[in-house]
């Protein structure tokens, strides 16, 4: 019998056989290498979607906000739905990435980076429509309290737009900070991986200096503490904000009190669901599943289940306070959205929001991808509907009838909608191709609890510092001799052979990238010469990374052939 109670060993949030230098190269690969054909596919649709949206704004300046749906009656509708709800998805990635971190939650390692960028895209989506909506946007400074010899207006601070400026500004500044001051190792590490010069500097200029001594690493944590600590109230506060935008109003179904901590809730929610739509995405495109595993999967479904609980308890209080009041015109406007002209969009707002999430108690559901990926996307559509729900309907019916009417949206809005989807996607896989999109220092933190190496050596009782280096275990150290010489004898009948009779071996330490000990490897497969390695394609590359089994891709990166062929010619 045991004498004390020994904790299970917990799923590894790291998949597979991974060394600290295997997370460096996995990681780095989207950023070095070339675009894949996923890639491509996503970021074409995504440009096109984005262009049809530039010519619809263009064509809305130009022309006038006329060609947009609005009437008198509902002045609010399509452009203000898209604002909320964009608003919405930014400000639960900056929250995710800074609660996990205040909460020392191991699994936000896989996940933050990807959900502070979508902050930053999707508040500059938001702040797009009250610009547009202004009808003369090159007016917009107009909303900064400006001297009057500027002009005859000034701001109204009484206003809670003008509180929408100042704390999705305010918001926006700290978020971009906290995600930046993440960044900084990871440029670091481009920098010192980086060949070409440009790149080399470019990517100084952005780690700002980081070296990695103690003492960065000791200002980088504390930092990350204090904006975390700044970033978690102000979520709270901008949403709540925005919720005054209705609140302050006297129109049935704005002017309630529930809505701060309902939009709050709602904004998590709905954050959750494109954190997740984006990392079921990334994981696939920039192949990174051993980093973006099911259990974060599973783990960000079982919060969207919970924060959608707490929004179907929202709806369903609402209903009550507006019962409960006594206020016919209350009871009217919710009774009107239930059953009114927009019953459609009412019902289609209670399926994806209350009904979908409650397929996440059932863990297969959960643990599957392309469920996951499916659910994620229906939340993200009953949350646009919810805002359209609260705007609309409220507005249509006014409290005179000779003023009812319906709102349709036409081709502009619809167009400038799908145009800001596009636009995300496009900064966010460009971002993806530029920046790390996952943590490799933090990753590399978690490794000893999380790898499966690491997990192997804990259960056979073995200490940590025993781990052979990838390629170097028992099983890899003695390969069958058959199978390495038919490697071997591909690699050489490629790129030629060397004769010692007729040939000069050259220096190939003058590659860089090619030490004394990587020389003498190539020397005992049959390479001594710039010319063979010249030839190198990457199917060699790949052949030589097996013989090898050191260094994965570090030829290919470093261009080895065509630093190989500026030497020979130079002979």
């Amino acid at each position: 019998m045991a004498s004390h109670y020994e904790a299970p060993i917990r799923k590894p949030l790291v998949l597979g056989d991974k060394g600290y230098h295997d997370v460096t190269v996995d990681i780095a690969a989207p950023v070095e290498g070339k675009a894949n054909k996923q890639w491509w596919i996503v970021f074409s649709i995504a440009l096109a979607a984005f262009l049809w949206g530039l010519g619809c704004i263009i064509y809305t300046i130009s022309t006038g906000i006329g060609v947009w749906g609005l009437n008198p009656t509902v002045n609010w509708a399509w452009d203000i739905t898209n604002f909320v709800w964009w608003v919405g998805i930014g400000h639960a990635g900056t929250l995710i990435s800074a609660v996990l971190l205040l909460f020392r939650q191991k699994w936000r390692m896989a996940i933050n980076r990807s959900a502070e960028a979508m902050t930053i895209f999707s508040v500059i989506q938001a702040g797009l429509f009250p610009i547009i909506h202004m009808g003369r946007p090159w007016l917009a400074y107009w909303v900064l309290p400006i001297p009057n010899q500027f002009g005859s207006l000034w701001v109204n601070f009484n206003s809670p737009l003008l509180w929408d400026v100042f704390a999705i500004s305010t918001y926006l500044s700290v978020s971009l900070v906290f995600w930046w001051t993440g960044l900084l190792p990871d440029f670091a590490m481009i920098r010192d991986r980086a060949v070409k010069p440009f790149q080399k500097k470019i990517y100084s200029l952005l780690s700002f200096g980081w070296t990695g001594r103690a003492k960065d690493w000791q200002r980088f944590e504390e930092v990350s503490l204090v904006l975390a600590g700044l970033a978690t109230p102000l979520v709270l506060s901008v949403h709540t904000i925005v919720s005054f935008d209705f609140a302050t109003s006297v129109i049935p179904g704005w002017h309630t009190t529930i809505f701060p901590p309902y939009f709050v809730a709602g904004a998590i929610f709905s954050g959750f669901a494109m954190v997740q739509t984006l990392l079921i995405i990334m994981r696939k495109v920039c192949h990174l599943e051993a980093y973006i595993t099911v259990q974060h999967i599973e783990l960000m479904n079982i919060v969207i289940m919970i924060t959608g609980s707490i929004v179907g308890c929202a709806y369903i209080t609402e209903l009550f306070i507006a019962w409960y009041s006594g206020v016919e015109y209350e009871q009217y406007a919710f009774l009107n959205r239930a059953t009114g002209p927009y019953w459609w969009a009412y019902w289609a707002m209670m399926t994806c929001n209350v009904f979908s999430p409650q397929f996440m108690w059932f863990k297969k559901l959960r643990t599957s991808i392309m469920f996951s990926f499916f659910i994620s996307i229906v939340v993200n559509i009953g949350m646009w509907f919810e805002r359209f729900v609260i705007i609309v309907t409220s507005l249509h019916r006014d409290y005179l009838p000779s003023s009812w009417t319906m709102f349709s949206p036409t081709f502009v809005d619809i167009g400038i909608f799908i145009g800001t989807i596009g636009f995300f996607f496009v900064l966010f896989l460009l971002y993806s191709r530029t920046f790390p999109v996952i943590a490799q220092a933090e990753v590399k933190s978690i490794l000893k609890s999380s790898g499966e190496r690491y997990k192997n050596l804990r259960e056979s009782g073995k200490a940590l510092y025993e781990m052979p280096a990838k390629g170097k275990s028992k099983k890899a150290a003695k390969p069958k001799k058959e199978a390495e010489n038919k490697e071997v004898s591909s690699l050489l009948n490629a790129i030629g052979t060397f004769d010692k009779d007729k040939e000069t071996p050259d220096d190939l330490k003058k590659v860089k990238g090619i030490g004394p000990q990587m020389e003498q490897t190539l020397n005992q497969i049959g390479i001594f010469t710039f010319a063979q390695v010249s030839k190198m394609t990457k199917k060699e590359y790949d052949l030589l990374d097996s013989i090898t089994g050191s260094f994965p891709g570090r030829a290919q990166r470093d261009d080895w052939a065509g630093q190989a062929k500026k030497l020979n010619n130079k002979k």
